[in-house]
This record gives structure tokens, sequence and C-alpha cells, in this order.
């Protein structure tokens, strides 16, 4: 059914649309994730939306205990409208809710922060499973949970006085090396078929004119026939 909808709504979108799908799909990954603890700049935030999207990360994962992010449009540039932003703000603790919920995806969950037994950037080692990389608020950084319940600590070499980065400083620097160094591996990376199909149906229905009237209108014929 996907195949035959998608196929559907490509009439009623450029070439040249059709043809950017294709190939942001074929750079896309869920093998590295980015998962924000309570953000309150929604323009730090807003920029690693951006950022992830650029470097092709497809999910992020924002965490709401103290603060509600808000996309700040200035910033994220419409980037948000192409990622799965998966929130967590239902549960007395949404931080161990998320943790767990990206564990069960299978993934590492690594603190982004210096930390005994850290890694430095250029040591991580990309290839020994899925990463989902914790970035915690600009003032006081990932909360003890989250850094208690981490399985690996990753920091970025710091040669001057000052202590940290920015967060979105941080992540850029951080996903701009990692996704280098993933597709220069030999690891699998890139989304399945069946991912795909499911990412480019949901694009065209956001870049699609009356997308939602030109589907019913599709269904009932074929439901007709």
């Amino acid at each position: 059914m996907n195949k035959e909808l998608i196929n559907y709504l490509e009439q009623f979108s450029a070439e040249q649309r059709i043809m950017q799908f294709n190939r942001v799909l074929e750079n896309r990954t869920r093998y590295i994730t980015v998962a924000l603890e309570d953000i309150y700049l929604s323009q730090n935030a807003s920029a690693v939306l951006r950022t992830s999207e650029c470097f092709g990360l497809q999910d992020v994962h924002i965490i709401e205990n103290k603060y509600e992010y808000n996309i700040n449009p200035d910033v994220v540039m419409g980037s948000s409208k192409w990622l799965n932003l998966i929130k967590y703000n239902n549960s007395e603790d949404n931080t161990l809710e998320a943790i767990k919920n990206i564990k069960n995806r299978g993934y590492r969950v690594v603190a982004t922060t210096p930390h005994e037994g850290d890694v430095s950037l250029e040591q991580f080692d990309i290839e020994k499973g899925k990463v989902a990389l914790f970035f915690g608020t600009e003032v006081t950084g990932l909360s003890d949970l989250m850094l208690e319940n981490a399985d690996e600590f990753l920091k970025i070499p710091m040669y001057g006085f000052t202590e940290s980065f920015n967060i979105s400083v941080s992540a850029s620097i951080i996903l701009q090396h990692l996704s280098y160094k993933l597709r220069s591996s030999a690891v699998k990376w890139q989304l399945s078929d069946t991912e795909k199909e499911e990412l480019k149906l949901e694009w065209l229905k956001k870049s699609v004119k009356s997308s939602s009237m030109l589907i019913d209108k599709f269904l009932s014929k074929k439901k007709n026939n």
C-alpha cells in the first residue's frame, strides 16, 4: 500500500523534490540518535535539531522534566519538519523513561560529559553498536540520574581555560566527527527499505498541497475498484 500511495503522491510533487527525497533517504541513519535532557534555551536545542538533520540523523529524543521545549523557527530553519521528534513529558521521571525506551531500541546510552572512565571523541568506537548521545542543560549539564544510567561517557578534548563548549557547538563537533567515522566504516548504518518507504510517504504528505484530501480520494477509489 505504501508504494502505491507514494507513486500516487509523487504525481503531485516536482521531479526535483522527489530526487531530493531519494538522495536524502540514501544518507539517512538511525545508527546515531540524539537525546536532549531539559534544554531550556530554545535556540540551543533548535540548533541541535538543525545540526542533527544536516548530518543525516532521523530521530531526536527530547526529555522535558522541568522545561518544555519549544521550537525556535528562526534557528531550526524548517529542519524539524524532516525529523522524528520523540518527546518524554508524561512520566514522573522522564529521563528514566527515555533511557529505558532508547536502550530497548538497541542503543548504547552515551553521556557527553567528562567523567571517570570517559573516552575522548577521537578514541570513541563507533562500530561497537548503535549510539544515543545525551546532551544536558546549559548550566548544570546532564542530571545525576542520567549519568548513573549511562553505558559510556564521551568527552571532547579541551585545551583552553574554558571547561566546556556551548551545547549546540558540542553537538556539532561530536556529530561531525562520528558521522564521518560512521560513513567511512563498514557498518550498515543506512535505513532499511521499509523505513525509507515510510519516511518518504511522510515527507510527501508534508510537502504535497492538500495531501490529506488526495489520500482520501486515492483510498476511496481503491476501495471501490
